[in-house]
């Protein structure tokens, strides 16, 4: 967490300072590509989440750029680290509770969205209006990674070696099924833009993302047979009942642990302050290439 402070105050201190260092009058023309940066915050939905619970607010960061193809319309790269959690100790339901399964993921989503703009901006970019509503859409590459607590035994009693730590759970197949840590995700939102400056904004955004995949939480389907899985730390994360003295759920075959009918998602509401770019700084290079044989010319003249 400290060092994610850290990051977003440099950020955003380098954005700040890079505002004012312009001249506006140097600057004043088109401006059709935006920097941004921002914070906020994710929440999970699936099968460790309950019902009617729509807040359970976990730290985000994202990084994009966003270009304007028209005074309205625009497209934007962003990449974004979230956390996600979901814990049945949290619930309001006895059966899930002891179920007695959690996990936490630290994921990152690299998303390309459209944006249309409620409002046209000027002839100008500092012309654009002070307040302007905007929705997306888009298309996004998710890594997400769920992990789960060590028990402090496992069924048989024993210490287990790692007790406490949290481990990746895919790599356990805790059901059975070995899924992709990949998925194809669709966001889709709102936001609205304040003209902090001539050069910056300030944009609130919250969006949805529809995944393609039940197993953001590791949980979806039913448990495996005990009698199947030969490794006692597998055995321990599939089924932790025994922390809460129960007997396991997985003595029967296809006892429920999941839904599978309803993939997971999440929500991510941000803040982001947006810079917008110099319209010649992509030929910078180009034109610091050209200054040696300009000033050899000038020089010749002289001469």
């Amino acid at each position: 967490m400290k060092i994610f402070v850290a990051v977003l105050s440099i950020g955003l201190l380098f954005i700040t300072e890079l505002a004012y260092s312009q001249s506006f009058f140097r600057f004043s023309g088109g401006r059709d590509a935006i920097v941004s940066l921002g914070t906020g915050t994710s929440t999970y939905f699936g099968d460790l989440k309950d019902p009617g619970e729509y807040m359970d607010a976990k730290p985000s960061l994202n990084v994009g750029m966003q270009y304007f193809f028209n005074p309205r319309i625009s497209a934007r790269a962003e990449m974004t680290w979230f956390r996600l959690k979901g814990d049945d100790r949290d619930a309001d339901v006895n059966g899930r509770i002891l179920r007695n399964l959690s996990f936490r993921s630290d994921n990152l989503e690299f998303n390309v969205v459209g944006i249309i703009n409620a409002f046209p901006n000027g002839a100008r970019f500092y012309q654009r209006p002070q307040f302007n509503p905007y929705g997306f859409l888009g298309v996004a590459l998710l890594y997400f990674n769920p992990k789960g607590e060590v028990p402090s035994t496992d069924w048989d009693g024993n210490d287990l070696q790692k007790a406490g730590k949290y481990i990746a759970l895919q790599p356990l197949q805790t059901e059975g099924v070995n899924y992709s840590r990949l998925a194809i995700v669709i966001p889709f939102g709102a936001g609205i833009k304040y003209k902090a400056s001539p050069f910056i904004n300030i944009a609130i955004e919250g969006g949805y993302r529809l995944t393609f995949t039940d197993y953001l939480d590791d949980v979806s389907t039913t448990y495996q047979l005990h009698s199947s899985i030969e490794d006692p730390l597998v055995q321990a994360m599939a089924d932790k009942r025994h922390e809460l003295d129960l007997p396991p759920l997985g003595l029967e075959p296809d006892h429920i642990r999941g839904n599978p009918n309803n993939n997971d998602g999440y929500f991510l509401f941000n803040v982001k302050v947006e810079y917008y770019l110099p319209s010649d700084i992509f030929t910078f290079k180009s034109r610091a290439r050209n200054k040696g044989p300009r000033r050899n010319i000038q020089r010749n003249r002289r001469k």
